[in-house]
């Protein structure tokens, strides 16, 4: 195996990119042996995911070869199973991101690919409306999401809009591999992709018809709910979001809209959120003192590349986040009950969310009459389960998708969160409860108070670098084959392995222990940064049990995970 003093060298003789040869420079007369091994460890991997990483130079680095040599990986699968590919191609308001989609565009014309690039950042979402509309072979979203801003991503959509197979995933990945990164990809200048027609940009016409096919699955109030005033806060961060989510709120008429100052100008560096996360309460700070300031309702964040939405609502004089599990228990209940409302039966109707998302909605559903579909962390599985609505000729049985993780979609339009639709529906169901006199927190207090005290929480452990693979590998390991016997003060009751494909699912790296009390421990490693997330669950009768037994198997899980920081 090539060692990384020699990959260094071997791209310092090769990379005629400048930026990058700058990087690679600084590298070789600066950087350490650590710094060295980090970006040169190892091509970054190809998942179901695409690609993400910090960028720069190196191998395991996001840049315009690595780019380029998953694109050439990506057309050599294309035209292995399509005839006339064709890719949609956005991305997000990070840095690079021209470069990326340039040089994407560049490697698929060489390979008598057609491209339609958007011509300005764009939701992830209208991407996966785009792939579907435009009849492409494929879709690739530049973005690392929600990721601070030294990060970059790859995103690889199939032909139904939907993130790719774990098939799919594997071939390109293979494809990938046999290319070589300096001679093994084919180029055409930018230009003449233009002129000879591989490459166009995406018309208004096609976000026109994304936006007005989310409209056509807005939940349709009662007229005095529909009248009701609402005064939103509205935050992009630095994000994508801001022109599609000004136009949804003209199409639900609501006038009264405040926009957070510094934060709805796109900037790849973040410098009001370093971390552009709507789970994280540091990125609604400035949102939150908007709403205290001009009185709102409610505020609503959305991620860089606006498929994730958070959201604070008005609770007392002081304003609440509400967590993704909380806001898709909110949304299920309010859209099961305008399909009661509308259609009295509603047992056919299915809800899709995943096995790391709360209990609740099996209260709900019980109360209803309606299905839960449980899949995989990653909305691709709940995209999946749309796809196989729709061959039954069921598409509006589909009540609602959403994951822990602040995702969101009630419309079969595209197959991925969408934030500019959870936008639309957080504002109808706002204006459903301010007709009952009711904040959205209270709303959310209330379904406690009816269900029980259905409480979550995620914990991340970070595992940086080539020790972290093997350590993180370490703890999934231990939890496979030498389960604890007790959390706490719980016994651990049931040991479920994902691998063995539970409930017909696809085999996963995950790892689920039901404990004693009723609650329950969920360990993943995440697909796209060195981390293993624990997912605790608790149910309790009242709030303040509720929150103890939180904070105790917490502290339970931490003491487990951290023999696994020491060497």
């Amino acid at each position: 195996m090539t060692s990384a003093e020699e990959q260094l060298r071997l791209w310092l003789d090769n990379a005629t990119d400048a930026t990058v040869q700058t990087e690679l420079q600084h590298l070789a007369h600066n950087g350490t042996a650590e710094q060295i091994e980090d970006a040169f460890y190892g091509y970054l991997s190809f998942g179901t995911a695409g690609l993400r990483g910090i960028m720069g130079a190196g191998t395991h680095r996001m840049n315009v070869y690595t780019v380029a040599r998953a694109t050439q990986g990506l057309a050599n699968y294309l035209n292995e199973h399509f005839d006339a590919p064709s890719v949609a191609i956005a991305r997000d308001c990070r840095h690079n991101g021209q470069a990326f989609v340039e040089t994407t565009a560049r490697v698929l014309a060489a390979n008598r690919i057609r491209t339609y690039l958007y011509p300005d950042i764009a939701p992830t979402p209208a991407l996966s409306f785009a792939t579907r509309d435009l009849l492409c072979s494929a879709g690739i979203c530049i973005t690392a999401s929600h990721n601070a801003a030294p990060y970059n991503g790859y995103k690889v959509y199939g032909s139904d809009g939907c993130q790719i197979t774990s098939q799919a995933a594997d071939e390109i990945s293979a494809a990938i591999q046999n290319v070589d990164v300096f001679t093994g990809i084919k180029y055409m200048s930018f230009q003449e992709a233009v002129e000879q027609g591989l490459s166009s940009y995406i018309k208004d016409d096609t976000i026109d018809r994304y936006l007005n096919a989310i409209y056509d699955v807005c939940p349709r109030l009662q007229a005095s709910e529909q009248s009701q005033p609402l005064h939103v806060v509205y935050t992009p961060l630095h994000g994508t979001g801001l022109k599609c989510v000004a136009r949804m709120f003209e199409k639900l008429h609501i006038d009264k809209v405040t926009y957070v100052e510094k934060q709805d100008v796109p900037d790849g560096d973040f410098p009001t959120c370093p971390s552009p996360n709507p789970e994280s309460k540091e990125a609604l700070a400035l949102g939150i003192e908007t709403c205290k300031r001009v009185k709102a309702d409610l505020l609503i964040a959305t991620d860089p590349d606006a498929d994730r939405c958070g959201i604070a609502v008005a609770d007392g004089a002081s304003y609440t986040l509400l967590s993704g599990n909380e806001v898709g228990v909110l949304l299920l209940d309010f859209l099961a009950a305008c399909a009661q409302r509308e259609q009295g039966d509603i047992s056919h109707k299915v809800a899709v969310s995943t096995i790391v998302s709360t209990a609740m909605i099996d209260a709900l559903a019980q109360h209803y009459g309606f299905s839960v579909k449980r899949v995989l962390t990653g909305f691709k599985y709940i995209g999946d389960v749309i796809a196989d609505l729709e061959q039954q000729n069921r598409t509006r049985d589909f009540l609602l998708g959403f994951e822990e993780s602040y995702g969101y979609l009630n419309g079969t339009y595209v197959r991925d969160k969408d934030a500019i639709d959870a936008t639309m529906l957080i504002c109808q169901m706002a204006r459903h409860y301010k007709a009952k006199g009711m904040s959205l927190a209270a709303a959310m207090n209330h379904l406690y108070e009816t269900y029980g005290y259905y409480f979550n929480k995620t914990v991340s452990f970070n595992f940086p670098g080539i020790e972290g693979i093997q350590k993180m590998s370490s703890l999934m390991d231990g939890l496979r084959n030498n389960p604890p016997a007790r959390f706490g003060s719980a016994a651990v009751e049931q040991h479920i392995d994902y691998r063995n494909k539970i409930d017909g699912l696809p085999a996963a790296n995950v790892i689920e222990l039901r404990l004693s009390d009723q609650g329950k421990i969920i360990f993943r490693p995440s697909g796209t940064e060195p981390k293993v997330k624990a997912y605790l669950f608790v149910r309790a009768s009242s709030k303040s049990a509720a929150l103890d037994s939180i904070a105790s198997l917490e502290q339970a899980v931490q003491q487990h995970v951290q023999p696994y920081f020491t060497d």
